[in-house]
């Protein structure tokens, strides 16, 4: 606070006292020869005039030097009242001075606290959700152990079901969608530890300003208590000037402004990063969730197309047993068959044998030779007819047999796959985390 300007005292001009110089007026007397020899005694001696005027002189001088000694009084009696009462308006401006002065200091030291308990709130919730995150990220791995595993499973699939299929294409879809997700995680946990260690210089700062505001106000408020009847007090003439260093009062004030600006924009930055955070862990949660569900309708719609393969490749199984079955009788049909037309044929090869044995002239071309001529050929092109429907019949059975084995082959190929993605991928998939967000907060 600026003080007033104080009246000076009043200059007395000073004055030399009024010199009087004593004339000594010669004698007119004529000297004697007898006078010389009392000289050295009249020399040391005044006249009556001179002792009056020398009397005169002192009294002069007497009362000059107590009027001026008076008017000393005077003027110190004065000097003394305006310096008492100078000190006195000094003192006063200077305590109210360091009072406003001490409001200054309670101000900024209130503010300062306040911002440096927000700051620490904020930080110390900035620092949960780090460790949400951190949560979020453990939680990930048994997702990626899962989907490895499935994809690793599905490598075990015999041909021809050894195919990318959907199940295969969104495994590898959710492969990726939680590689992505780690790395932002990962990125922004230390995006979160930069803020925080931010967050902590900045309080750093802040409580570095708020100990000087404490301590300059315990200076201060000791020098507001100091009065001339004090103890404690004694001359510093080396404190009368102003430090090199130190700061103008606007200085002074933009310093601990500029601490609560940074502190606020940290705050700010870290309220954002946070909102932030609650987003990321958020959508990673719905986008795992929804990924999910689409590799289990995946894996629920190709188990059903397996199982619609497999009873059809069953059903078919069934007709090549009952056709293996019955190609098989007629096998035996055809081979009964063939050794009945083969006793037919030897019977009437035998006749023909027999009769070519006849003598001379009985061995005629007769109509029995004729007929059983017929009968033989006739029996013949049977017999033929028959062997090759026989071995149509067994060409027919093998295949027929090879067609079961690829039909068993086909129908164990399918059980494999139904083992794997049912039991093995889909029975692990049962350990799958409920939901990303969810344990983010479990301990």
């Amino acid at each position: 606070m600026a003080q007033p300007d104080e009246p000076h005292p009043p200059v007395v001009p000073s004055c030399p006292l009024p010199s009087k110089t004593c004339d000594v007026v010669p004698t007119e007397r004529p000297r004697s020869c007898c006078g010389m020899a009392l000289a050295g005694l009249r020399t040391a001696k005044y006249h009556l005039p001179e002792w009056h005027r020398r009397n005169a002189g002192v009294c002069f001088e007497a009362y000059t030097t107590g009027e001026q000694a008076e008017r000393g009084r005077g003027e110190a009696k004065h000097l003394m009242k305006h310096a008492a009462a100078s000190a006195q308006r000094a003192q006063g401006y200077s305590k109210a001075t360091l009072g406003q002065r001490l409001q200054d200091l309670q101000f900024w030291r209130v503010e300062l606290q306040k911002e440096i308990m927000e700051l620490d709130a904020e930080t110390n919730l900035l620092v949960a959700q780090k460790l949400r995150l951190e949560r979020a990220l453990d939680a990930t791995e048994v997702p990626y152990s899962v989907v490895i595993d499935n994809l690793e499973c599905r490598e075990r699939r015999q041909p021809p079901d050894l195919v990318i299929d959907e199940v295969e294409k969104q495994l590898m879809k959710e492969a990726d969608l939680i590689r992505d997700i780690r790395d932002l995680l990962k990125r922004t946990i230390i995006q979160a530890a930069t803020q925080i260690r931010s967050n902590r210089i900045q309080k750093e700062n802040c409580e570095l300003d708020w100990s000087d505001k404490v301590e300059t106000y315990n200076i201060d408020d000791k020098c507001i208590g100091y009065c001339t009847d004090s103890t404690d007090v004694q001359f510093h003439p080396s404190s009368v000037k102003f430090e090199e260093n130190a700061s103008t009062p606007k200085s002074w004030a933009q310093f601990s402004h500029d601490n609560i600006s940074r502190a606020e924009q940290e705050k700010l930055a870290s309220v954002q990063l946070r909102s932030l955070i609650n987003n990321i862990i958020h959508d990673a949660s719905e986008d795992l969730r929804m990924q999910r569900a689409a590799v289990s309708e995946a894996f629920d719609s190709h188990c059903r197309e397996l199982d619609d393969a497999k009873l059809r490749l069953e059903n078919h199984l069934k007709q090549i047993l009952k056709d293996i079955g019955d190609e098989e009788a007629n096998i035996e049909n055809l081979k009964k068959a063939i050794r009945d037309k083969e006793a037919f044929l030897k019977v009437a090869q035998t006749r023909l044998y027999d009769r070519s044995s006849r003598p001379n002239v009985e061995l005629c071309r007769d109509e029995p030779q004729f007929r059983l001529v017929n009968e033989v050929e006739g029996l013949t092109v049977f017999l033929e007819a028959l062997k090759r429907k026989l071995m149509e019949s067994e060409q027919n059975l093998k295949n027929l047999e090879e067609t079961r084995m690829k039909l068993e082959k086909e129908i164990a190929v399918k059980a494999n796959s139904i083992f794997i993605d049912r039991q093995k991928c889909m029975g692990y998939r049962v350990r799958y985390p409920v939901d990303l967000e969810v344990a983010s907060y479990q301990q």
